[in-house]
């Protein structure tokens, strides 16, 4: 997830590098290769000396469902002490529940950032394990959080102790914790809880080729869309563009949108406030 979030902020003109490990395998050359070559700076990947790249297999069906098998490799031995301390505008981190390493210590990790000015984002991605349950004060060191809605929903259940079946209630347990929600909902678009506003999002439909990394695609395009002008309107409407854009061809990178063809969908979009 957060290699298709930095191959997008690269083709987006962001600069951009990646802190990550992969295998001593045909598997990470691909992967370090593709990086590369999509401008993104691969000089804070690690190599594993004996475990094997991360694999995921995506199933999709006709219909839109899918089934994602994931071989996590060296996932799990990724730590958050690999991630150096550099200078930097944003720091994102994803596929939380696959790297309990990295989920232990991320919350010092996104603190200390912030302290050095930086802005903090996180996409948890799905917990295979259903729980749900994420490191105390991990919300309180981000600035957005960016899941689906499903996600959302689960995520604030696990922080209420009960179920949460209705997004309005999401947003606002979220809300509540720390970071701005901002929850993808695909052809619906986006919507964002942002200064006791919600901020929605929502552009033409497209009709996709695939929707793998799409959410990823979004993340991307809103990360982008706020680091230029800061602005929340903006950035869902440059979060929806890449995420619809991303669909045109299989693959999570394939398709990813350039500037100005974000700049050109995001103008499309319908943006609507409604106080909560």
């Amino acid at each position: 997830s957060a290699a298709i979030v930095a191959c997008g902020a690269a083709r987006l003109g962001l600069s951009t590098a990646l802190a990550a490990t992969v295998g001593r395998d045909a598997a990470g050359d691909f992967v370090l290769d593709t990086l590369r070559a999509a401008g993104v700076d691969i000089g804070n990947c690690v190599r594993h000396e004996s475990l094997p790249t991360a694999l995921t297999v995506c199933l999709n069906r006709p219909d839109g469902d899918r089934a994602i098998l994931t071989a996590p490799g060296c996932l799990p031995a990724f730590d958050s002490s690999q991630v150096p301390e550099v200078s930097a505008r944003h720091v994102h981190a994803a596929s939380y529940f696959l790297q309990p390493r990295l989920a232990a210590g991320l919350p010092g990790l996104l603190s200390r950032f912030r302290r050095a000015g930086a802005s903090t984002s996180l996409d948890t991605n799905d917990d295979p394990a259903g729980e749900w349950r994420l490191t105390p004060g991990l919300l309180a060191a981000c600035d957005f959080v960016l899941p689906n809605e499903a996600e959302a929903l689960a995520l604030a259940g696990a922080l209420t102790g009960e179920p949460v079946s209705a997004l309005p209630a999401a947003l606002t347990t979220l809300a509540k914790a720390g970071p701005v929600p901002v929850v993808k909902r695909g052809g619906e678009g986006a919507v964002a809880r942002y200064e006791d506003t919600d901020v929605s999002a929502r552009g033409p439909r497209v009709t996709p080729s695939d929707t793998v990394g799409a959410g990823d695609g979004f993340d991307a395009g809103f990360l982008a869309g706020w680091l230029g002008r800061q602005d929340i309107e903006e950035a869902l409407a440059w979060g929806c563009a890449c995420g619809a854009l991303s669909t045109r061809a299989a693959g999570g990178t394939a398709a990813q949108a350039t500037a100005t063809e974000a700049e050109t969908a995001a103008a499309e979009m319908r943006v609507t406030r409604e106080r909560t």
